[in-house]
């Protein structure tokens, strides 16, 4: 594998040279080499403010970006985030209860290819069993900042990290003394009659003692853009955190989570032209709550030595109801699980041979537990069939070390990860057990060069997996027993930031072999480890502030573009694109501040897809196959701050100015074309304290 193959190679190496050019004339070159600290989880305790200095491809959104970007979920939000694409592709698009992610060419639906972590801890309700988040109790309300590692990060953090790890960050109790906080009122409001309501209130103290304690709520109440599409969320969390003394503290959280939502499922093209927000399955919805509870303690045992403990907890339910093509009869799908994890992590510095070495080593140790049910209900008579259940249970255990070797400029950093997974899968009606128990090392080599202050220069090999899961067990035999997949990535990148400017190009070429997928025709499903895929593309993002005196003072200009090149790399299908993946994505975008004013007006656009593995043209009838035609959306936002009372705020918008009208394609049972958000108008309030 050569980072040669990529498109655009040469476009990168220009880059790179002309951002050392600079480097070698900036004023700042001069500028002593930042140190490295002892941190040993960048996630938490140092390195996350860092990010200039990763030697990787990562992106943080503060809140105060998300704010400015008029999103109204996660999905939105993230569109600002090269490499990113944010996908409907699923029976609950458009609705708050999925997250649907992908990154670089790896599927979207249900966001299964990342580790996905709230505060540092998986968010899936299976991570290692049912990594896909159909279910995801995070708002973008209660969130401080979302961190993107695309590469670099995979020794770590864990399982399912091909497509990297995404970090939601919740808001942070006050670090000053006394209570503060703030609440806010949304209302959205849909061109097509649809209308919701999002409202969220934070509210922390701290406390001369050490004690500090925050209460966390967003909400939302209302329907989307389909009719029909009724939702009604409630996220509600308490933080804690105690300062035992100057070099140690405790932290924890309690959370509750719940959702309702109802799923308009896909249309036909005939009922699209008709009215593409009709609902044609009003009984379909989805539903789900989550209690969770973790605790943390962190303690900076030396200037060289940092200890750092997670335990966490979470209960989880899930379930949903899906009425048949021919409208005879309900699927049920009640689902229960229950997640146990430890994760300690000790970081030890020294300094031998004129090397400075930060070691890093830690366990993870998952215990998953759950059932899957499944039953139907006779829509005339309303009465039950047989009840199908599966217990599922794995028992995960992490192993890794790496070593932050600082030499001048030079930040190297080898590492390993040791996966050992026993999962077990029982058929309670057939009486029958499915085990499958496999061990994967993965190594890792990360590699910065500290040009100054400003420019980072990076290189990296990263191997990830993803592991076997539960709906997959049952399907191997012993003559074909399933093994965890298998991925190689690679990066060359470079990163400049100062005050004014920030910018990123980044070069990938991601292969991902022994895919696990469904043997075409076969029912029940079968799954075999057959597929493979290679990705390759590029990455860049520029912002820019102009300075404070000058005649556009207060103005910030942003823009970034992705070329991502995913394609099929075995079976009959060898050659072709990846479905529902665009190879050209880019967001453009202005900021301008007077006085207490802010205006913001952007654009977001991505280029056309495939919909299935023969990347179809010609349209279906049902709208299920087929190109799904690329779009570019216009976005405007101002904001007023109260004079004297800057923490009042008032801020109105329109998503999609144009109202222009763009879909995807649903593959589940109902599928079909799903239409994307019309125009909508939005105004928000603000009040802090």
């Amino acid at each position: 594998m050569s980072l040669t193959t990529i498109p655009f190679t040469p476009t990168l190496i220009a880059v790179a040279a002309a951002l050392l050019a600079m480097a070698a004339h900036a004023q700042e070159a001069a500028a002593p080499i930042e140190s490295i600290q002892v941190a040993g989880s960048w996630l938490g305790s140092g390195l996350q403010n860092s990010v200039k200095n990763f030697a990787g491809a990562r992106t943080v959104l503060k809140k105060e970006d998300i704010d400015n970007s008029g999103a109204a979920d996660i999905g939105d939000a993230m569109r600002r985030i090269p490499g990113v694409q944010s996908t409907d592709n699923s029976g609950t698009a458009g609705s708050a209860i999925s997250l649907n992610i992908g990154v670089r060419g790896l599927t979207g639906r249900y966001s299964p290819r990342s580790t996905v972590l709230l505060d540092g801890i998986p968010l899936a309700v299976a991570p290692y069993g049912q990594p896909q988040l159909s279910f995801a109790p995070v708002s973008l309300n209660n969130i401080e900042s979302i961190d993107v590692v695309r590469g670099g990060g995979a020794v770590r953090y864990g399982p399912q990290n091909v497509g990297g790890i995404i970090n939601f960050r919740s808001r942070s109790i006050p670090d000053a003394p006394g209570v503060s906080g703030d609440a806010s009122f949304r209302y959205n409001d849909f061109n097509n009659g649809g209308q919701n309501r999002q409202y969220s209130a934070f509210v922390g103290s701290r406390q001369q003692g050490g004690l500090g304690v925050a209460v966390l709520y967003s909400g939302m109440a209302g329907t989307e853009w389909r009719a029909g599409s009724d939702e009604k969320v409630n996220d509600l969390a308490l933080k804690f955190r105690y300062q035992l003394n100057p070099h140690s503290e405790l932290n924890a959280k309690l959370s509750y989570y719940e959702v309702n939502s109802r799923t308009p499922g896909g249309l036909t093209v005939a009922q699209y032209n008709a009215d593409p927000f009709q609902n044609t399955r009003p009984s379909d919805y989805w539903s789900g709550d989550r209690r969770s509870a973790d605790v943390g303690y962190l303690n900076t045992l030396s200037a060289t030595q940092e200890f750092e403990l997670k335990a966490y907890y979470s209960d989880s339910f899930r379930q949903s109801a899906l009425i048949n093509a021919a409208r005879t009869q309900l699927a049920r799908q009640p689902r229960n699980y229950e997640v146990l994890g430890i994760e300690p992590r000790y970081t030890q510095r020294f300094a031998s041979g004129g090397l400075t070495h930060d070691v890093t080593a830690g366990y993870r140790y998952l215990r998953e537990r759950g059932d899957d049910n499944s039953t139907t209900q006779a829509v005339k008579t309303g009465v039950y069939g047989a009840t199908t259940t599966f217990v599922n249970s794995t028992d995960a255990h992490a192993v890794y070390v790496d070593d932050r070797i600082a030499l001048g400029a030079w930040r190297v950093t080898p590492g390993l990860r040791y996966e050992h997974i026993k999962s077990e899968r029982k058929d309670v009606s057939a009486k029958s057990v499915f085990e499958s128990d496999n061990n994967k090392a993965l190594p890792s080599l990360n590699v910065a060069y500290l040009v100054n202050r400003a420019l980072t220069v990076f290189a990296n090999y990263t191997t990830s997996f993803g592991p076997v899961q539960n709906s997959q067990l049952n399907s191997q035999t012993p003559s074909y027993p399933l093994k965890p997949e298998l991925a190689k990535t690679a990066e060359l990148g470079a990163r400049w930031k100062t005050g004014a400017v920030n910018a990123e190009v980044t070069a990938f070429k991601l292969k991902f072999d022994n895919q696990i997928l469904q043997v075409p025709g076969t029912t029940p499903a079968v799954f075999r480890n057959l597929g493979a895929t290679n990705h390759d593309g590029i990455e860049t993002a520029a912002d820019y502030s102009f300075a404070e005196g000058g005649a556009v003072a207060g103005l910030d200009v942003y823009a970034n573009y992705t070329y991502t090149r995913a394609i099929q790399d075995s079976g009959d299908t060898a050659g072709r694109d990846v479905p529902f993946y665009s190879r050209n994505t880019d967001t453009l975008g202005a900021r301008y501040t007077a006085g207490a004013w802010t205006a913001n007006l952007s654009t977001t656009h991505q280029s056309r897809q495939y919909s299935d593995t023969a990347n179809t043209v010609a349209e279906t009838a049902n709208g299920s196959k087929g190109i799904v035609p690329g779009f570019r959306l216009w976005n405007a936002q101002l904001s007023w701050k109260m004079p004297g009372k800057p923490g009042y705020v008032v801020m109105a918008g329109i998503n999609n100015i144009a109202d222009k009208r763009y879909y995807t394609r649903n593959v589940d049972g109902n599928a079909g074309r799903m239409v994307g958000t019309p125009r909508m108008a939005y105004i928000q309030l603000r009040a802090a304290f």
